[in-house]
C-alpha cells in the first residue's frame, strides 16, 4: 500500500514537471480538459497538452506581451490571442495522434519557433 502511494506521488510530481497543465472534470464520455496557457516572445507555456480522445479541450490563453495568435491546423483553431486579455479556444479531440500548435501573429525575431503540440491518447 505504501509503495503505491509512493509511485502515484512520483507520478503526480513528473506530470507536473513535465509542464502539463491539465485538469479533467466530467464523465467517461464526456471529459472536460481545461488548460491554462500562457503566450510569450517566442513561447507558449505549457508548450505541450496530453489530452484523452474524445475529450472536450477548452483552453485559456493569456499573452504576457504582444499580440500573438493560437493556430491549431488539426482543429481548425486560429484565435488572436491580446495582451492581458483571456481567450477560450475550445474543441474536441476526436482524433488520436500528435499535433502542433503555433503563433499565428507575428510577435518577432523568434516568432516562427513559437509552437508546441497537443498529444491526443
Amino acid at each position: 500500500m505504501k509503495i503505491g502511494r509512493i509511485v502515484l506521488a512520483v507520478s503526480v510530481i513528473a506530470f507536473l514537471a513535465a509542464g502539463v497543465a491539465v485538469a479533467q472534470s466530467g464523465g467517461s464520455n464526456s471529459d472536460v480538459v481545461k488548460v491554462s496557457m500562457t503566450a510569450q516572445q517566442f513561447k507558449f507555456d505549457p508548450a505541450t497538452v496530453t489530452v484523452p480522445a474524445g475529450s472536450t479541450v477548452v483552453i485559456t490563453v493569456t499573452s504576457k506581451d504582444v499580440t500573438h495568435g493560437l493556430a491549431i491546423p488539426a482543429f481548425n483553431i486560429n484565435e488572436r490571442i491580446q495582451p492581458g486579455k483571456d481567450t477560450v479556444v475550445k474543441f474536441t479531440a476526436d482524433k488520436a495522434g500528435t499535433y502542433e500548435f503555433h503563433c499565428s501573429v507575428f510577435c518577432g525575431s523568434g516568432h516562427r519557433d513559437m509552437k508546441g503540440k497537443i498529444v491526443v491518447q
